[in-house]
């Protein structure tokens, strides 16, 4: 598995800035780490495929913890300033994929 910046970021075929097998455009340059191990994957068919229990989602009343990796600059961004960065990443203006936007509820509850 790869370490980027500092990180281990557990899946497929993951690249130095979280892109992954099922996920590998330009954009696609974010890590989220699930509750259910504090591991972070490049999306959920990487958790699903390689780690050994279910998935679960973050409560919506943790929304102050750091779970998601900027693949480009490392910086850890809190679950609730990621939902609110409108797809850049506030520390070094890298664009995310918007498209993620359609699978928050596989990650974030509420």
């Amino acid at each position: 598995m790869p370490i980027i910046h500092g990180t281990e970021v557990h899946g497929v075929e993951v690249d130095a800035e979280t892109r992954c097998s099922h996920y590998d455009t330009e954009r696609d340059v974010i890590a989220i780490q699930f509750p259910c191990c504090n591991e972070y994957y490049p999306c959920f068919r990487c958790h699903d495929e390689v780690a050994d229990h279910p998935r679960e989602t973050w409560p919506e009343n943790q929304r102050d913890a750091e779970a998601v990796l900027c693949g480009v600059c490392g910086s850890e961004l809190a679950i609730a300033e990621y939902l609110s960065c409108e797809s850049q990443c506030p520390e070094c203006d890298t664009d995310f994929n918007p498209g993620c936007a359609n699978h928050y509820h596989l990650y974030f509850d509420g």
